[in-house]
């Protein structure tokens, strides 16, 4: 189970940093702070698998590390909250128009499809291990995927009526999810059944 716990940190890693790279390139070009916080989004969850498999380097016996990737898992969430509160804002404030970007609109199409696989996949190892961590980081999963759901949302509005403030506001909707979750973690909340 832990050799499966690692192949799916490793395939999360691999996907994210393609998610972050994809998501800040197009966030950057269009002006969008939606895609771009779901691009630094998809840079925490490759921190948040990094975690992870330092975790399960220790196997069933890492009680501390549990605790200690909890901690840091929870850490991800209010660094990414603080993040898009700031850029959110200013693009409001200034009245930042973002550009359409159908690269990003289909890819965070897509990005909704595999984190909501690998969330699922990642519940299954972390009830079999047993591991709070995993589990909060198959939430971190499935948050991103809902995270890539409100960009989409914003970035569509905005190409279909010209809606520019559709894109901050759906950024700071964000913020509302994330919070909460990051809390749950930090103190080390998360997953009833795994207690």
């Amino acid at each position: 189970m832990i050799q499966r716990g690692r192949r799916l940190e490793y395939l999360s890693i691999g996907w994210t940093c393609i998610e972050a790279l994809v998501s800040l390139v197009c966030g950057y070009l269009a002006a969008s702070v939606s895609l771009i916080g779901f691009g630094v989004d998809s840079g925490i969850e490759v921190f948040s698998s990094l975690v992870l498999l330092w975790r399960l380097a220790q196997g069933e016996h890492g009680v501390e590390r549990e605790r200690t990737a909890l901690k840091l898992v929870g850490l991800s969430f209010f660094a990414l909250s603080a993040y898009i509160a700031f850029d959110a804002m200013h693009d409001l404030l200034a009245r930042q128009v973002p550009r359409v970007s159908y690269v990003g609109i289909g890819f965070l199409a897509l990005a909704i499809v595999v984190m909501l696989l690998l969330a699922r996949a990642k519940r299954r190892v972390a009830a079999g291990l047993n591991s709070r961590a995993l589990h909060a980081d198959s939430r971190q999963s499935s948050f991103c995927a809902c995270l890539s759901s409100i960009a989409l949302m914003g970035l569509t509005l905005n190409a279909l009526f010209g809606w520019w403030w559709a894109d901050p506001v759906a950024a700071l909707a964000m913020i509302f999810i994330i919070v909460p979750e990051g809390i749950e973690a930090f103190r080390g909340e998360y997953c009833e059944c795994c207690r």
